[in-house]
């Protein structure tokens, strides 16, 4: 088969779409909905699929704003496309969630057209908070990613590259017990939790200096007292913790629960703590599903870089745990000039304008075309799984 032509109608199929597409990442950005929250741009997206007759299963794997839907039969490969939606509070799609399930819906509609043909399956995944929520963890845990062979998506972001450094974390709830006094008339018998809370976070930057260069540890006090003349009895923080692996990220996780913990033994508090489930993993991006997408974007003019110091977006996703489960990729594609980072108001406007729509068409033509040289040449998902495998040994 021609594997041009099989391209460039996977480019038509997209195109034929383009309105539909940029239809949904518009009102997906207009509507943002935190994670778990996502009951319009889940309903958007499954509703399309369904039109489009793919069988699709909504509130999918125990959670209401997840979708599984899927197109084809086999007996060749089974692919899946993920999705996002959710936002950030306050700044909306700071990320360019609407970007990527637009991009993921496209992808997965034009695939389907071919995939009778070729002898393949796709299937769309509709993966709900990614910001901190583990939607992606929990589809994997519950079977969904079962019959996968290869599973990608794209990522927006302030340039091209063929991957993300994405680095495991894991959050935690820190809460401080002390005991309540007037602060004037009383204060020798208070013992303040938000000095623990200070001291803790004192302990914390101190650290920061004797950590990889790769690590990161970031927190927020999220309950600081009642009023300033009361010492105050209880405090609160929220603090992630990332380090390249996760095998890594257990000897970091030790060393801030004991900066924090000396926050209150030196203020005569008390501690409690709960690492919040799941944790994020480091991404292992198939090199070579990495290279068929690379080439696949140089059709539509887009250049993938390798991450560098120069071009670098440092983060932490659910994907990464999917790609522990099965050979996966998470590109990069240029929404925002050089220089605008993710997760800012700026990026928010960049992910809606023009270069976002732009994303969403290459990001859908790109993976589609991807999906069709495994389709075409199944002897590749077999290289991606033997990479896979020796990677996933490495890192354990």
């Amino acid at each position: 088969m021609d594997v041009d032509a099989v391209k460039d109608r996977l480019a038509r199929e997209v195109d034929d779409r383009a309105d539909v597409l940029l239809e949904i990442s518009h009102s997906i950005h207009e509507h943002p909905e935190l994670g778990y929250e996502e009951h319009h741009a889940h309903d958007l997206l499954a509703g399309v699929l369904e039109d489009e007759g793919f069988d699709v299963e909504r509130g999918a794997a125990g959670m209401d704003t997840a979708f599984v839907a899927s197109a084809g039969r086999g007996p060749g490969p089974t692919i899946g496309i993920f999705c996002e939606y959710d936002a950030l509070p306050e700044i909306g799609h700071a990320c360019g969630h609407n970007v990527i399930g637009s991009a993921g819906l496209g992808a997965g509609l034009a695939a389907a057209t071919v995939a009778e043909e070729l002898g393949g399956r796709v299937v769309v995944l509709g993966s709900p908070a990614e910001e901190g929520g583990g939607g992606k963890v929990f589809m994997a845990e519950r079977g969904l990613l079962d019959d996968i062979d290869a599973a990608m998506m794209i990522h927006p972001a302030d340039g091209d590259l063929k991957a993300m450094n994405v680095i495991a974390i894991q959050q935690v709830h820190v809460q401080y017990h002390g005991q309540a006094a007037h602060a004037a008339a009383f204060p020798h018998k208070g013992r303040n939790a938000l000095d623990a809370a200070v001291l803790g976070y004192m302990n914390v930057a101190a650290l920061r200096q004797h950590i990889r260069p790769s690590e990161r540890i970031h927190g927020i006090f999220t309950d600081a007292g009642d009023r300033p003349n009361i010492v105050p009895q209880y405090a609160a923080a929220e603090w992630y913790v990332r380090s390249p692996t996760l095998r890594l990220l257990q000897g970091l996780k030790e060393r801030v629960l004991n900066c924090l913990e000396a926050g209150a033994t030196a203020s005569g508090c008390t501690m409690d703590h709960e690492w919040q489930d799941p944790a994020y993993a480091d991404m292992i991006d198939n090199p070579v599903l990495v290279d068929l997408f690379a080439a696949n974007a140089e059709r539509t003019g887009r250049h993938l870089a390798d991450p560098s110091v120069a071009a670098n977006v440092v983060g932490s996703t659910d994907m990464g745990n999917v790609s522990y489960v099965v050979p996966s990729i998470h590109p990069m594609l240029a929404v925002a000039p050089a220089g605008v980072s993710i997760h800012t108001p700026e990026f928010t406007a960049f992910a809606r304008g023009e270069e976002g729509d732009r994303a969403v068409l290459d990001g859908a033509r790109a993976m589609a075309m991807t999906v069709a040289d495994l389709w075409l040449d199944p002897s590749r998902v077999e290289a991606a799984k033997a990479s896979f495998t020796e990677a996933v040994a490495s890192r354990s």
